[in-house]
């Protein structure tokens, strides 16, 4: 190796650049003594600078900018030096969270180095970085965009990238998640290929944009996976700056959790100088001990806090925040106070909502409009706290109309979920039907509002789904998608369909009479609406509608152990035990009618029935719920999809096709019986049931039947797929049709089944389809015996070709052969 200082001192900060942050000091300690025996103060200063940003990234920032700034002191220095010493000092001033004048430092950087068009574009770097955090993104994007000119014109590829990245971040700060991910995608391979530090770097940035997009465990599992690798690296301040996301991203479905994060996070980057970050996280600590009436993923209110903090502390730290330029966390954390405050009885006269800034990002902008809300509550103003709720989901909205993809759509929701609650409280509070039933369109209809525009045909993305398709079938556990090839797949599937899949048009929202007078006579409407504290229903038909108050306690005792006694009840069909389990089955079934149907439905005509339900609500077999025994059912996620669905309805059901998966009992004999019932049908047996020709077919026919075993991925549920002969079709495969089939049947197990993901917001095979365009979709969500499906779904074929609406078939099907199953129907049943 080269004892040249200069050659030492770049290969110093070469280690630095790809993470390699022990061996950079060891390597920069040595061309500090040569340098120093050379007599070259200027190669001196400069690896000192080097030297104390790493000390600030390991170990201690305080003395990383003391050794910086007397680097700076040295007389006789040239210009260029003292502008790359700036730049370090600015660059360090940024670590430890001191926003302003780490800017001023990196402005006096890039001036000064007007002639190294490179070296600016580094500075370049990390000022964009500051801008981020201050929220002011145009600048910062400039300074992007500038870099990577200059690092291409170098040809430093893999610095361009890297600042190509960056600005991808940017971009999802803005709100863009679509673009976010298309630029990211497009220069991951190369920069993970670098380093492990730069390559957790990435991860972490990206597990960002997966937190937005409503992928909040996968989000969070990445996180805890990246701040290890920086442990292991010894990089403090990027471990820090890890767990600090985590807690953020805890923050709004565990609290209690986050608190433990943020003040590990916040402790860590004290020891390390970093007193700014230090102040972050503390805040996200405050604000996770100010949580007060959230409800978590399961639907169940989050533990209250005995006591609040105190105002004096979070006025010093969101003071603290404002000095180092933080301003974002700052109103942040006076605004959840605001809301705790009011919450917890504090005189509404007392809060001060400020003015939302132009530069706020959409989490604060949503917090002012529930703050609003909460503080019309308070003064006993209804209609306010409905006009301000109703704001945050316009704005929402507003933010969120480019995203056409079913996964992306999820989060609206999930960011919604403050305002969404706020607003069904109220609704259910007045206990009028049609404002009940506003407030449960808005709350169902949020993320359907977004019409899709069919992504084009992309070759890449289905061979990254037939690659997948082949590991599935080698690793039979259930985190299968956690190997490197598989991760590396499923990411890049993933993502180039949710860029792919861009937002067209906004759907309308109905209103209660635009519903009644959608109904026939017979038909009625149960629109059920969950606040996280109760539970409700708006009972519509053509003859007027009601509000009901529903016991949520005994619902939710009932739910517990119901897929227990349906997967029983499928399994064991015989012998002594088999009585036992039905008899266990139909009482729980029997409360559940009672608790949810019975009271509104009692012993009228109507014979059929539309439910729109909220997510604490999936899994319920509501066709099997003696209260709705014989009644033509369909589950519509809103009713204003149904209401659009049912206007369009097609001429009528010409065409079907039929394929059986591998290791179904009966599944030859079940798509035989079924397609005897058509005069049109094609059939997929054995090895010519594969992926691609079952994809084919669906785009040839209006009715599509699968009989295949079923898995459901309730992390990733758009990786939930029908076993075929040469591997699963996911649900990322249907946007490859061209045209989904009208009507499509899934015999298979699990895959009707919904993962509850946030709020009223639940995903699974069923909605894919229905996203995808398809009219309604026949499914079971839990197990169901082979021949049970075999009978009663060949029965119903019949009435399907003869012109029968979906969910009559089903309930006629049902009659005839008197198999009582939970084979369910979707969207437009009728």
């Amino acid at each position: 190796m080269s004892s040249d200082p200069r050659d030492l001192y770049q290969r110093g900060v070469h280690l630095a650049n790809r993470g390699r942050y022990a061996d950079a000091r060891r390597v920069l300690a040595r061309a500090a003594r040569a340098a120093s025996a050379a007599g070259d103060v200027d190669l001196e200063a400069r690896v000192t600078g080097t030297t104390a940003y790493l000390l600030a990234q390991q170990s201690d920032a305080v003395e990383g900018e003391r050794l910086c700034r007397e680097a700076l002191a040295r007389p006789g220095l040239a210009p260029e030096t003292l502008a790359i010493l700036q730049g370090q000092l600015g660059s360090i001033q940024m670590e430890r969270g001191h926003l302003d004048p780490a800017a001023d430092s990196l402005t006096r950087s890039i001036d000064g180095l007007s002639g190294d068009p490179v070296r600016a574009a580094n500075m370049r770097m990390n000022r964009s970085m500051v801008n981020m955090r201050r929220g002011r993104l145009d600048d910062a994007s400039a300074d992007l965009l500038a870099a990577e000119a200059a690092y291409r014109g170098a040809a430093l590829d893999l610095d361009a990238d890297q600042a190509v990245h960056n600005r991808a971040y940017v971009r999802m700060l803005g709100g863009d998640l679509v673009g976010a991910l298309r630029l990211m995608q497009g220069v991951r391979a190369p920069l993970d290929e670098e380093s492990d530090v730069w390559a957790a770097i990435n991860e972490l940035d990206r597990a960002e944009v997966l937190r937005d997009a409503g992928l909040v465990g996968e989000a969070e599992r990445s996180l805890e996976s990246v701040a290890q690798t920086f442990a292991r690296h010894g990089a403090r301040q990027d471990r820090a700056e890890a767990e600090f996301h985590l807690a953020r991203s805890l923050l709004n479905h565990s609290p209690e959790r986050a608190a433990r994060v943020a003040s590990m996070a916040a402790r860590r980057f004290r020891s390390i100088g970093s007193d700014g970050w230090g102040m972050r996280a503390e805040a996200i600590k405050l604000r996770a001990q100010l949580a007060i009436g959230r409800v978590d993923r399961s639907g169940a209110p989050v533990a209250t806090p005995r006591a609040l903090p105190r105002t004096t502390t979070v006025a010093d730290v969101a003071d603290a925040l404002d000095a180092h330029g933080h301003h974002s966390d700052a109103a942040l954390l006076r605004m959840s106070e605001l809301l705790a405050r009011v919450r917890r009885g504090a005189d509404p006269q007392t809060i001060r909502v400020p003015r939302t800034p132009r530069w706020a990002p959409l989490e604060l902008g949503l917090l002012v409009h529930e703050v609003r809300a909460e503080r019309a509550r308070a003064r006993g103003d209804e209609r306010g706290v409905r006009r301000h709720a109703a704001g945050g989901l316009d704005l929402l909205v507003t933010t969120r109309r480019a995203v056409g993809s079913l996964d992306l759509s999820g989060s609206t929701t999930m960011q919604g979920l403050g305002v969404i609650t706020v607003g069904l409280s109220s609704a259910m509070r007045s206990g009028r039907p049609s404002v009940v039933f506003e407030w449960s369109e808005r709350a169902r209809h949020l993320n359907q509002q977004i019409v899709p525009l069919r992504p084009p045909p992309d070759p890449e993305l289905a061979a990254d789904l037939a690659e997948l398709r082949v590991l599935r079938v080698d690793d039979g556990g259930t985190d299968w998608l956690s190997g490197p090839r598989a991760s590396l797949l499923r990411d890049r599937a993933r993502e180039r369909q949710w860029s792919a899949t861009a937002g067209r048009t906004l759907n309308d929202r109905i209103e209660l009479e635009d519903l009644r007078g959608e109904l026939d006579a017979g038909e009625i409407s149960l629109s059920y609406v969950f606040d996280g504290v109760g539970l409700g229903l708006v009972v519509a038909s053509a003859a007027g509608a009601r509000f009901l108050s529903l016991d949520w306690h005994g619902v939710r005792a009932a739910l517990r152990g119901l897929r227990a006694d349906l997967d029983m009840a499928a399994s064991v069909r015989t012998g002594p035990v088999a009585a036992v389990v039905r008899s266990s089955l139909d009482d729980r079934l029997r409360v559940l009618s009672r608790l949810l149907v019975d009271a509104a439905i009692g012993d009228g005509d109507g014979r059929r029935i539309l439910i729109t339900a909220p997510g604490v609500l999936a899994g319920i077999p509501w066709s099997m719920l003696p209260g709705l025994n014989a009644r033509a059912v369909t589950l519509a996620s809103s009713a204003s999809s149904w209401v659009r669905a049912r206007r369009s309805a097609p001429e009528g059901l010409a065409t079907a096709g039929f394929a059986a998966g591998p290791r179904v009992a009966r599944g030859d004999e079940e798509i035989t019986m079924a397609a005897d019932a058509w005069a049109h049908a094609q059939q997929l047996h054995a090895d010519a049931a594969t992926a691609d020709a079952v994809t084919a077919l669906a785009s040839t026919v209006d009715v599509l039947h699968i009989a295949a075993h079923g898995r459901h991925a309730a992390d990733n549920p758009l990786f939930s797929g029908l076993e075929l002969a040469d591997g699963a079709l996911f649900g990322y495969d249907i946007d490859l049709m061209t045209r989904p089939p009208q009507v499509v049947v899934l015999s298979a197990c699990e895959v009707g089944r919904s993962a509850v993901r946030w709020g009223d917001e639940s995903i699974g095979m069923t909605r894919v389809w229905l996203h995808a365009g398809t009219r309604c979709v026949v499914a079971a969500p839990v197990i169901v015996a082979d021949d049970v499906a075999c009978e009663l779904l060949a029965a119903m074929h019949h009435g399907l070709a003869a012109g029968v609406a979906p969910s009559e078939a089903l309930a006629a099907a049902s009659e005839s052969t008197g198999i009582v199953a939970p084979f369910q129907v979707h969207g437009a049943g009728f």
